[in-house]
């Protein structure tokens, strides 16, 4: 026999309960999934399978299909970015790819790396860090951010060109896709849109070591290190800084906040041993994680409510 207020309060206990688990969906729905690196890894094996992917190539052709047919079953919408490029061996045709995720407010935060390959001819360079690391990274980040609520727009960028056919010296020779992508924002009135860019290149090496570039934009840069330290990975995303040249530079020369996250200190760097063997789903995780983590703070400095 079961006492009346007791019977009463079990109800009662029964009830809020169901109540919970049928708001529990739409709750959980508001949290990203995690980063996976085994999923990033199962695209970087994909990337590399096509082999050397020099701009205008078949296998960087076969790597935008690759790009655009997991868009499509993530569900995100993408653009190509066509032009036709002048290099020190002739006129290049290449094309950036632009996918993007909806957000609360049309302004964008543009996640970016790049797809292409250096050019050389005398050895098979597959670039399995450089730069398949970035592709793979940006399609499991394309997963991740579809699945949060975004109060800005995602955009997830990637650039075609950034390798230098000759050499990163000769003028201009290098960044394509970069500099062509901010020339168009700038010629549409696109730019003002545009709130931060965050690059990333080179992100899988085994022993991951990413160190603060100089010219890259203060506060994104501590945000992103702040939400490394906090996660315990600051042997990983250390204080040390360096200077280099990315797809960054352009965007930081139009006034738009931009960092680079990015590993020189990479023994194979543009030779043919920059293969599957040399990266780990580890470091890209790693990266992962901490860009979904640092996203609320950069995202509450660019809606002024914090960081004044």
């Amino acid at each position: 026999m079961i006492d009346s207020s007791l019977g009463s309060r079990l109800v009662a206990a029964l009830a809020l309960m169901a109540a919970v688990l049928a708001c529990a969906p739409a709750t959980f729905a508001a949290d990203p999934p995690a980063f996976d690196g085994g999923r990033a890894m199962e695209h970087l094996r994909a990337v590399v399978g096509f082999g050397p992917r020099p701009p205008g190539s078949a296998a960087a052709g076969e790597t935008r299909g690759y790009i655009k047919a997991q868009m499509a079953a993530i569900g995100v919408p993408v653009a190509e970015q066509a032009f036709e490029a002048k290099t020190p061996i002739g006129p290049v045709k290449m094309v950036n790819v632009r996918a993007t995720i909806p957000g609360a407010r049309p302004e964008r935060i543009i996640l970016a790396g790049h797809y292409d390959t250096k050019l050389f001819r005398q050895f098979r360079f597959v670039g399995a860090n450089d730069a398949g690391s970035s592709t793979a990274f940006l399609i499991e980040m394309a997963r991740v951010l579809k699945a949060r609520k975004n109060p800005f727009t995602i955009e997830l960028l990637f650039l075609d060109g950034e390798e230098a056919f000759i050499d990163w010296y000769l003028g201009e020779d290098n960044t394509y896709g970069s500099r062509h992508y901010v020339q168009q924002a700038k010629r549409t009135g696109d730019l003002a849109r545009i709130k931060a860019m965050i690059l990333v290149d080179m992100i899988g090496d085994r022993d991951l070591v990413v160190k603060r570039e100089t010219a890259s934009t203060a506060w994104l840069t501590d945000a992103i290190w702040s939400a490394a330290k906090a996660l315990g990975y600051g042997s990983t995303f250390v204080d040390e800084s360096f200077a280099v040249e990315d797809d960054h530079v352009p965007f930081l020369k139009a006034g738009v906040p931009a960092v680079d996250i990015i590993d020189l200190e990479y023994p194979p760097w543009h030779t043919a041993e920059d293969t599957l063997d040399k990266v780990s789903a580890r470091s890209m995780e790693v990266v992962g994680r901490v860009l979904t983590a640092a996203l609320p703070k950069i995202e509450s400095r660019l809606l002024g409510t914090a960081g004044r």
